[in-house]
């Protein structure tokens, strides 16, 4: 799906997730919806304040494995040479902290030059356990490298 790439945009690609996580059975109040929405919330962020390009969109796009083991979450922008890079943010920084989160909540993500077009596509993937939270199984819940 298209979204404009403003803070409105972001807005209405987190709340799209949410409402198709709670379609696909993952309601609304449950882990893996509130980790996959804060995982597309950072994604669309970052599209927008790191791969924006004046009069240019960016592209969500959330999948379900077949077999139902896991979700991937699709976020692409027309900005190739501002690759996503993770940053160690200050204590006291107001920014930088999108991917660190990203790489926590996530098993997997990663960068890859976008299929259509100009620009690249940022992706996770989280797995999801039945009766369990999804995410990491290494990582305890509060990590934060």
């Amino acid at each position: 799906m298209r979204f404009t790439s403003t803070p409105r945009g972001a807005r209405l690609a987190r709340r799209l997730v949410s409402h198709r996580l709670d379609d696909w059975g993952h309601a609304y109040a449950s882990p893996v919806n509130e980790t996959m929405t804060l995982v597309a919330a950072e994604l669309a962020a970052n599209a927008i304040r790191h791969g924006h390009v004046p009069g240019r969109d960016f592209h969500l796009r959330l999948t379900e494995d077949g077999g139902g083991g896991g979700l991937r979450i699709e976020v692409a922008d027309t900005r190739a040479e501002q690759l996503p890079a993770r940053r160690t943010p200050g204590p006291d920084g107001e920014s930088g902290r999108g991917l660190v989160l990203v790489e926590a909540l996530a098993d997997d993500w990663g960068v890859v030059p976008r299929a259509v077009g100009p620009g690249k596509t940022v992706w996770a993937w989280v797995r999801v356990r039945p009766g369990g939270p999804p995410g990491p199984q290494s990582r305890p819940p509060d990590f934060l490298p």
